[in-house]
């Protein structure tokens, strides 16, 4: 068997986020980057409040790039210590100390590893759900385009997988705007709380206070952690979370309304772009979609990714709930852990699906003479609830009230029995001075039973305003 020394983890067998930007945004040497980012912001504030000497961040700032570190090595050597923040900040102090020695002393004072890895995790949730929301955007545009293009497209809904009542598409459209909206407000309220983490080793700052005392500064140990939270461009919480873990499920909570209203639109256009149903079609793009063994095929590969993701999202959500009720004393053990991966995972998830929905639903291709062709196949039959109050309450004269429900009922299982058309059963069954021809093909017609689909479309796409920052195209 041959043997492999790249251990990194390309996504080869994660092509929803494979290549992307959440990919890069997530892999390993962007997290280095984000405790280097940490550790430096936190020299500049000690700095500035007198309690290090001025010149320590401009000494120590070479040594704050990612570049010059081994992720493979910090890797291996993270299980010393528990976690990469300790190989790192003996590396990092080893590099600054080559120019500047009294530097190096003051890299991570009063600092403890969870406040530099908790809070390094929260700089590149923040940059990878800004990523997360400009896709999104993308998306709330295209579906309200589609939502009010369509407003009139005419379409059989379908309950329980079977067809039930006419509706429109465009109302389709803008059910799945709803669900991304949703979504994204959820991942905006969640990005704005992503919180600083600062406790030193249990939580009470007392290292801080120390250093503070014995430098004669007067700042306060709570308002150099605030100070470090504004240069970070992350909230300043009312006080440490080591112990609580809910900013870290706040997260992972967003990130998986976001793939479940994701999976909700692939769920629909895998059933819609069946052969034999060809209501709607992916975006063409070379060299997707094609089979290895099938040259006929063209798999609607943007959905499938996406459903992916979204049957995925759940367990790493469930590991964040699990690891977070676990958590012991005031720094738990293990179940801190357990989140690092989980909320990596979730974010490159989060991250590749809406970077597909944005590109399915820009150039999604709808068919509407197929969706006209499948809800005249469910023919009369799709309007029997309208049927049950305005034509039974006629065929209630022979057997008395509340009789005329049951005939419809019976002119109803047996067009379904025979296949005999339900328009004609209705005909023999009322004398043309109860309902004339016309009044009965009113009846009928399913354009007039859609009840407030297009007072619906209107409601939701105004709901969003979001996306009037996005171009939205008026044709397909």
């Amino acid at each position: 068997m041959a043997e492999f020394t790249d251990a990194a983890d390309y996504g080869l067998l994660s092509p929803v986020w494979a290549g992307t930007d959440g990919a890069a945004q997530t892999g390993d040497r962007r997290i280095i980057q984000a405790l280097l980012d940490v550790e430096l912001a936190w020299l500049r504030v000690l700095a500035d409040a007198g309690v290090i000497a001025p010149q320590v961040p401009g000494d120590a700032a070479p040594a704050c790039q990612a570049d010059l570190y081994d992720p493979a090595s910090l890797a291996a050597r993270s299980a010393g210590g528990g976690n990469p923040v300790i190989p790192l900040l003996s590396d990092l102090r080893a590099k600054v100390r080559e120019t500047a020695p009294a530097a190096a002393d003051a890299v991570h004072t009063a600092a403890t590893s969870q406040d530099i890895l908790d809070t390094a995790l929260m700089l590149v949730t923040a940059d990878t759900l800004a990523g997360i929301a400009a896709d999104a955007g993308r998306t709330m545009a295209a579906l309200a385009g589609l939502a009010v293009e369509h407003r009139g497209t005419l379409c059989v809904a379908r309950t329980l997988t079977q067809h039930s009542l006419p509706s429109t598409f465009g109302l389709r459209a803008a059910q799945w705007l709803h669900g991304v909206g949703q979504a994204a407000e959820a991942l905006e309220a969640a990005a704005a709380r992503l919180p600083l983490q600062w406790g030193g080793g249990s939580g009470t700052l007392a290292a801080l206070r120390n250093v503070v005392d014995a430098s004669g500064s007067a700042a306060a140990p709570l308002d150099l952690a605030d100070q470090l939270a504004a240069r970070l461009g992350l909230a300043a919480p009312p006080a440490p979370w080591q112990g609580n873990r809910l900013p870290v499920t706040a997260v992972g909570a967003a990130l998986q309304d976001l793939l479940s209203a994701a999976g909700k639109i692939a769920n629909d256009i895998l059933l819609m772009s069946r052969p034999e149903v060809g209501e709607v079609s992916e975006p063409r793009a070379a060299g997707r979609g094609g089979s290895s063994a099938m040259p006929q095929k063209r798999n609607p590969v943007l959905s499938v990714l996406i459903r992916s993701a979204a049957l995925a999202g759940p367990g790493y959500g469930v590991q964040l709930q699990t690891a977070a009720g676990a958590a012991d004393d005031e720094r738990p053990g293990g179940s801190w852990h357990t989140e690092w991966q989980a909320l990596r995972s979730l974010l490159r998830l989060a991250s590749g699906a809406a970077a597909k929905l944005a590109e399915l639903t820009e150039g999604l291709t709808v068919n509407t003479g197929t969706l006209r062709e499948n809800l005249d196949a469910a023919g009369p039959l799709v309007v029997s609830e309208r049927l049950m109050s305005t034509v039974a309450p006629l065929l209630d004269a022979d057997g008395g009230p509340g009789t005329g429900k049951t005939r419809l009922q019976e002119l109803v299982s047996t067009s379904l029995a025979t296949g005999n058309s339900l328009a004609e059963l209705l005909r023999q069954a009322l004398p043309a001075d109860v309902m004339s021809d016309a009044e009965l093909s009113a009846q009928l017609d399913p354009a007039n039973y859609v009840g407030e689909a297009s007072a619906l479309i209107d409601r939701i796409v105004a709901a969003y305003p979001v996306v009037a920052a996005y171009p939205v195209r008026s044709s397909r």
